[in-house]
């Protein structure tokens, strides 16, 4: 019955429910805390969704923080391929991925499953806070999925590099889209990385802006206004977006597919890459030197 539904943005916590016990249906848990990193895994083993298994932001789904990758690099598609075939996704597998603050780190897996081919994973829509409040059931300790062979059909034109953004600056035909808060993108402020400031001719998009207060995602025709008024005459497809470690990123990604504005491409190492090359150009802020 499952095989037909395909969820490939967003899934309401009613609608998930309706499939928990579908053999077909993976749902990942990506709680995470940047400061208190074992936060996420805790709060998961004293509560989630039936059958969910935990997908680590740093130990699954990065490599380990260098200079030359920044803080959240990619592993290489064949790392990512063992991780997803441990984890019991195939080309059947519909996944559903939910963390506790709206999808900024839920959607780094949404990304990677559309960027190696797999297009059948949606985001819960208002994440673990949701599902709690609407009542539904929970589960303690540890869960497990049995594998499944992933293969990787790598999408190459989702994911750009140093030169494509360096390209970007100054080219009207292109649009560099900065994921962070207003603060951390303008220099005044910058808890995480070692300069403060934005790749120059950046604009400023914060992902927290596609939700509402409730941490649920704004209206489809809301979004779409929104996200249109910002690139103006520029194509969706000529657009680049980046973060501080290329994780919230992706949830402007989502937010602009869920809007009918598909083939944003995603410059993973973003600003924390960026700028350990004191060659590239840079805006630096007041906190430049914090």
């Amino acid at each position: 019955m499952a095989l037909n539904i395909n969820f490939t943005t967003l899934i309401t916590p009613q609608e998930l429910n309706e499939h928990l016990e579908e053999l077909h249906w993976a749902i990942f848990d990506l709680r995470f805390d940047l400061i208190e990193k074992e936060k996420g895994p805790q709060e998961y083993l004293e509560g989630h969704i039936p059958g969910a298994v935990y997908a680590h932001l740093e130990r699954d789904l990065s490599l380990p923080a260098s200079a030359e990758g920044g803080r959240h690099p990619l592993p290489s598609v064949d790392a990512v391929e063992k991780t997803f075939s441990r984890w019991g996704i195939d080309e059947k597998t519909q996944v559903v991925a939910y963390d506790g603050r709206g999808g900024g780190f839920a959607a780094r897996l949404w990304w990677m499953l559309r960027y190696l081919g797999h297009e059948r994973v949606a985001l819960l829509d208002g994440g673990f806070p949701a599902w709690v409040q609407a009542g539904l059931p929970l589960r303690k300790g540890q869960e497990n999925r049995q594998p499944r062979e992933f293969k990787a059909e790598v999408q190459e034109g989702m994911l750009v590099g140093v030169k494509e953004v360096l390209q970007s600056i100054d080219d009207e035909n292109t649009l560099l889209i900065d994921a962070r808060s207003p603060g951390r993108h303008r220099g005044l402020e910058e808890p995480m990385d070692r300069l403060a400031g934005h790749i120059p001719d950046a604009v400023n998009r914060f992902w927290q802006h596609n939700l509402d207060e409730n941490g649920k995602f704004l209206p489809k025709d809301a979004l779409q206004t929104q996200w249109q008024a910002l690139l103006g005459d520029i194509p969706a497809t000529s657009s680049i977006v980046h973060c501080g470690s290329g994780v919230t990123g992706c949830l402007n990604i989502f937010a602009m597919t869920h809007a009918g504005l598909e083939g944003a491409r995603l410059y993973a190492g973003s600003w924390s890459q960026w700028l350990e090359d004191p060659d590239l150009p840079m805006v630096l802020g007041p906190k430049a030197d914090t």
